[in-house]
């Protein structure tokens, strides 16, 4: 009787032990998804070369890495430098609206180490603009001692993150996250200094021809209309030789910040070359380039220059020349469209300048 109960009890153990042997692998295998996960996220945010890799990866991949709700990052931009390479890059805001840039008289955030618990209304709205979430972990990012940005986490779960979690985990990852960032922001610099002008700050003709290539190829390909103006600084040698080139740099930085007032986030401007410069207007016809020229002219002639040697402001005025592909011809390259383009409004601009200067003439 004894040997038929210990036989029973044996095998009662034998399955509570395979049961529990079960769990235990299950487990395993749920930890080896997880750090599978991790690891593919870490090498995605590692991997991220440009800005736009960088924001989808955190505010896209991270959600659902993590399991969280949102994950918002913002940054330290007091200076607008980072919103303008953005802008040039023809990144605009309303596409990531998670991420963010802080306000320097914004709320008293934890500037070393992560903050876990549930979410303060007050403290947190700047974070999580548009969800509301039950709680959250705020994670510093620094480097070289300097505070860069936060990347927030927001969860539907009260529990998920509270005041006695251990940390080390985030730190890592916000540590990772800094790293990424910082290395992203440098190479977009470069990129935008190596396709910008360095007098005016727009960009230079490299960009403007590269750029130019690009969307002709798109308009090829979706049959939509693409304009160019030509645009060069009437009289322009007289300023050098009257005031110097110094006044002629302030007349170049100032016309090249009057252009890019009238334009689009989608258009381009760049500089070709001396006082002359050229606009990209992507879904523009000749009719559209016709009246952000006109706008262009105007602008430009109605408001004098202030620049330094002259007794009074300098009036100074553009000719422009408009051309169109509406679309471009398929049987071309779009180097070859490229050309064809720039070649239609310089002719117009010549067209202008003969005319009399201060005007704006469309190609034939």
């Amino acid at each position: 009787m004894n040997s038929a109960v210990d036989t029973q009890a044996l095998l009662e153990e034998n399955q509570q032990l395979h049961a529990e042997l079960q769990d235990l692998l299950e487990q395993a295998r749920i930890n080896q998804q997880i750090m599978q996960r991790h690891q593919a996220f870490d090498l995605r945010l590692i991997g991220s070369s440009e800005f736009r890799d960088l924001i989808e990866t955190a505010s896209l991949l991270m959600p659902n890495t993590f399991n969280l709700e949102i994950v918002t990052l913002a940054l330290v931009d007091y200076a607008f430098d980072v919103r303008r390479i953005l802008h040039d890059l023809q990144i605009g805001l309303d596409e990531y609206p998670n991420l963010l840039f802080l306000a320097e008289n914004g709320p008293a955030l934890p500037l070393e180490k992560p903050t876990l618990g549930p979410y303060q209304h007050e403290l947190h709205q700047s974070l999580f603009p548009t969800y509301r979430p039950a709680s959250v972990a705020i994670l510093p990012l620094t480097r070289h001692q300097k505070l860069i940005g936060y990347l927030a986490l927001g969860s539907a779960h009260e529990g998920r993150f509270t005041g006695n979690l251990a940390t080390d985990f985030i730190e890592r990852l916000a540590s990772v996250v800094a790293i990424c960032l910082e290395n992203v922001i440098n190479n977009e610099r470069l990129k935008h200094i190596g396709l910008t002008d360095p007098l005016t700050g727009v960009n230079n003709r490299r960009y403007i021809e590269q750029r130019m290539q690009e969307e002709i190829g798109r308009a090829q390909r979706e049959r939509s209309a693409l304009s160019c103006l030509f645009i060069d600084i009437d009289h322009f040698k007289r300023v050098n030789d009257k005031f110097g080139h110094q006044s002629g740099d302030d007349v170049l930085r100032e016309v090249a910040t009057r252009i890019k007032k009238e334009l689009r986030l989608s258009d381009s401007l760049g500089r070709y070359g001396g006082e002359e410069f050229i606009v990209l207007l992507t879904q523009a016809t000749l009719r559209d380039a016709e009246r952000i020229a006109e706008r262009i002219r105007a602008s430009v002639a109605q408001q004098a220059i202030e620049i330094a040697g002259a007794d009074e402001a300098l009036q100074v005025t553009v000719s422009i020349g408009a051309a169109s592909q509406t679309p471009p011809d398929r049987s071309m390259s779009a180097d070859q469209a490229r050309q064809k383009l720039i070649a239609s409004a310089d002719e117009a601009l010549y067209r202008a300048k003969e005319g009399g200067r201060n005007r704006v003439m469309l190609a034939g």
